[in-house]
């Protein structure tokens, strides 16, 4: 639990009782969540997610129903939740119970773990939905390579790994020269350093149109380096972003827009429409058993009292895939 005291921020665990959990028709017992950057970010007195305090973060969260007020959903039943106002305005998965509106909920796929949801949890459907918009705007495999940029973190990994089960070529940028292993084993054929190191310091890209170099890219980055992809998309490409590591100024010009109909797709995965995730949890729960992608991307688990340490790792840039929350 987050709490602001004299303009400080206390991080405790507490114990809490049902009646203390904010309304909702579904009851559940909360087997795994994940530390995603959102959380990271509530962590912070500057982080500018959480609404109100005290607060429990946690945007994501894999467990077991215990009731329901609503017929689609019954006791024992294996449940994702990911997105709407969890862990921002309505308390989160990093607690052993958690109740929230019935329309927030998806079935846990066939096949698929609680814990082996958390491996792919937010960032994961985050991908799973650039890449959805990118072939709705027309990319396939034989188009040509899919960068995939800051591909070691969450978003990143699991993007990597879906792409190159559905066929496509797939490049991961990355600075991190000691995590080429793990992204060759998700599949990536490439790996290119940073895209921000080849826009360093430029106010608008060195050339408002560069080398025609990738069919399409997923982008969790932004900043600068956005700019510089944006730049060197092939004619008719899209752009997928979903993140500001990289900062939330793009100092990009109109002409890859206008000149070679480059698409800049914007992602959100907090609002997407309930039927349409569940479908696309069913998917990942296909593309991502095989191989042993899961126990890649998610390979590191942790405690309720780890979450403030993995928090300050995540904002410094130093977690690769996605972290597990056992409760």
């Amino acid at each position: 639990m987050v709490n602001k005291q004299d303009d400080q921020l206390a991080i405790s665990l507490q114990e809490l009782q049902v009646e203390d959990l904010p309304a909702g028709e579904v009851l559940i017992r909360v087997h795994y969540s994940g530390v995603n950057y959102k959380d990271a970010l509530a962590c912070r007195l500057d982080g500018g997610i959480v609404r109100s305090y005290p607060h429990i973060p946690g945007i994501d969260l894999a467990g077991e129903v215990c009731t329901s007020a609503d017929a689609r959903f019954h006791p024992g039943q294996k449940v994702i939740v990911t997105g709407f106002g969890l862990g921002v305005s309505h308390f989160g998965g990093f607690s052993a119970m958690a109740r929230v509106p019935a329309d927030w909920v998806v079935p846990l796929p066939a096949g698929l773990e609680p814990r082996e949801a958390m491996a792919i949890g937010t960032a994961g459907l985050t991908a799973a939905i650039s890449i959805e918009r990118m072939e709705h705007n027309g990319l396939h495999p034989a188009q040509g390579p899919v960068l995939v940029t800051g591909a070691t973190g969450g978003v990143g990994s699991v993007a990597v790994a879906l792409l190159a089960a559905r066929g496509y070529e797939v490049a991961a940028s990355t600075g991190k020269a000691e995590e080429h292993d793990y992204l060759r084993a998700l599949g990536a054929r490439d790996i290119v350093g940073r895209l921000s190191a080849a826009a360093a310091g430029a106010v608008v890209p060195a050339k408002p149109l560069e080398k025609q170099q990738w069919a399409g890219a997923v982008d969790p980055v932004g900043g600068s380096g956005l700019a510089f992809l944006l730049a060197s998309i092939r004619y008719g490409g899209s752009v997928a972003v979903s993140g500001l590591t990289g900062g939330g100024t793009v100092p990009t010009t109109v002409h890859p827009f206008i000149l070679r109909g480059v698409n800049l797709l914007g992602i959100d995965s907090v609002q997407y429409p309930i039927e349409r995730r569940s479908a696309l949890w069913e998917r990942m729960a296909a593309e991502l058993k095989s191989d042993g992608q899961l126990e890649r991307i998610g390979s590191r688990t942790i405690r309720l009292q780890d979450v403030p340490h993995a928090a300050e790792e995540i904002l410094a840039g130093r977690v690769r895939g996605r972290i597990v929350v056992e409760l």
